[in-house]
């Protein structure tokens, strides 16, 4: 596909082709730092085996990159506004080489919980920046456009790395170091494209001695009824999504009897590929609307997803993966063009790294409640307990939207 066809598709015709280069490298950048947080999925099983740790464990593995999300969230959010999009994206790169060569080289859990808070803060401060990038390399009345590529993108990577690491799990050598050597390949060459993307930030710190680390990410007083929304809907949907990615192999393997590791990563890619496609399908659908759509959605979605595992049902967990996928996508996406709506332009950075604590929180923290309670009662009242968690926070979401909405 070349570079007009791609501009075409995503809507970018209206712009000069080095702005459409510039948005198709900063979204291949954010859909590259996301695949590395599905690399892992199909791999937990296989890790679990050969390091013998607990399901606890796992889960925590998969939820200590929360710390570095949360770090670079706190003392990185505002960065590029300050020195500038390249400049910091540049270094979240170089931090993702440096987890997948820890990955590649594992020796025990230390190793993966080491890797695992690198990948956290490579992400972190890559989502951050690339989703202001975007906004601003875009024109602004398309704002929308702009929350449609980045959340798609970031889910299309998603897919594809679970995808890829499943099946050469399964059915090539090394399941442990392929994966790896591969997106190892994948980082390289799209940080070098983002070393020469166009900047967007016109008076930058010159002198890192200028620059202020101290953690902000307060809400503007008077946004802040408005922020509850979209920051509770994110959280949902990503839960949903963190349930998959961390949980669903072992689910597999355990409550549906189904080990092989390309039908992991086949899930989590039916996951992401429809939360990335009703992304793009919806994106002349307003943010409160499809936030609105994805809250309602979430409450069936996981009323299904219990009935899988009773059940032990193949068939259900699929329809269940579907109707998760959707309202994830419309939640996301929704909740995250109406923080790029009423975020200030001179903060948007801080705002959307504001929303996205409240995100990484979401995929993050449930998992690990999920994987304690499935050692200490069992894994369908774990999956219960999650299902009631997610229903008050589309009740809650909800609430609040239509109390402060404009």
């Amino acid at each position: 596909m070349t570079l007009r066809e791609l501009s075409d598709l995503v809507g970018l015709h209206d712009l000069e082709l080095k702005s459409a280069r510039a948005v198709c490298v900063v979204a291949s950048m954010i859909g590259v730092l996301f695949a590395g947080s599905t690399v892992l999925t199909p791999l937990y099983v296989i890790y679990k085996q050969q390091f013998g740790f607990s399901q606890i464990t796992l889960t925590l593995i998969y939820a200590v990159y929360v710390i570095g999300n949360l770090a670079s969230l706190l003392f990185f959010g505002h960065v590029s506004d300050a020195i500038g999009r390249r400049r910091t994206a540049a270094p979240a790169m170089a931090l993702a080489v440096v987890s997948t060569l820890i990955f590649l080289f594992a020796q025990g859990t230390g190793w993966l919980f080491v890797a695992r808070a690198l990948s956290g803060l490579a992400i972190g401060i890559g989502a951050g920046t690339g989703t202001a990038w975007l906004s601003e390399l875009i024109a602004k009345k398309n704002k929308a456009r702009a929350a449609m590529i980045a959340t798609s993108t970031n889910f299309f990577g998603c897919a594809i790395g679970a995808l890829m690491s499943g099946l050469l799990a399964q059915y090539a050598p090394w399941p442990l170091h392929l994966s790896f050597v591969v997106y190892l390949v994948a980082l390289l060459v799209t940080g070098a494209l983002v070393f020469f993307a166009r900047e967007t930030v016109a008076h930058r710190v010159q002198r890192f001695t200028q620059l202020s680390l101290r953690p902000r990410l307060s809400v503007p007083r008077a946004l802040r009824a408005q922020f509850v929304a979209p920051a509770v809907t994110g959280a949902g949907a990503m839960a949903l999504v963190g349930f998959y990615a961390a949980l669903a192999p072992s689910i597999l393997a355990q409550e549906l009897h189904e080990p092989d590791h390309a039908v992991a990563g086949a899930l989590f890619f039916e996951l992401a590929i429809v939360l990335a496609g009703s992304i793009v399908a919806t994106q002349k659908i307003s943010s409160r609307s499809a936030m609105l759509w994805g809250l309602a959605l979430m409450l069936p979605s996981v009323v299904l997803l219990v009935s899988a595992q009773v059940m032990a049902s193949i068939a259900i967990m699929l329809l269940a993966t579907a109707l998760c996928g959707l309202a994830a996508g419309l939640g996301y996406r929704g909740s995250l063009q109406a923080v790029n709506l009423i975020a200030p332009e001179n903060r948007r950075a801080e705002m959307v790294s504001n929303y996205l604590v409240w995100v990484f929180c979401g995929n993050a923290f449930p998992v690990i409640g999920i994987g304690v309670l499935s050692t200490l009662a069992n894994p369908i009242m774990a999956s219960m307990a999650f299902a009631a968690m997610i229903i008050s926070f589309a009740l809650l979401a909800l609430f609040s939207g239509s109390k402060h909405a404009r």
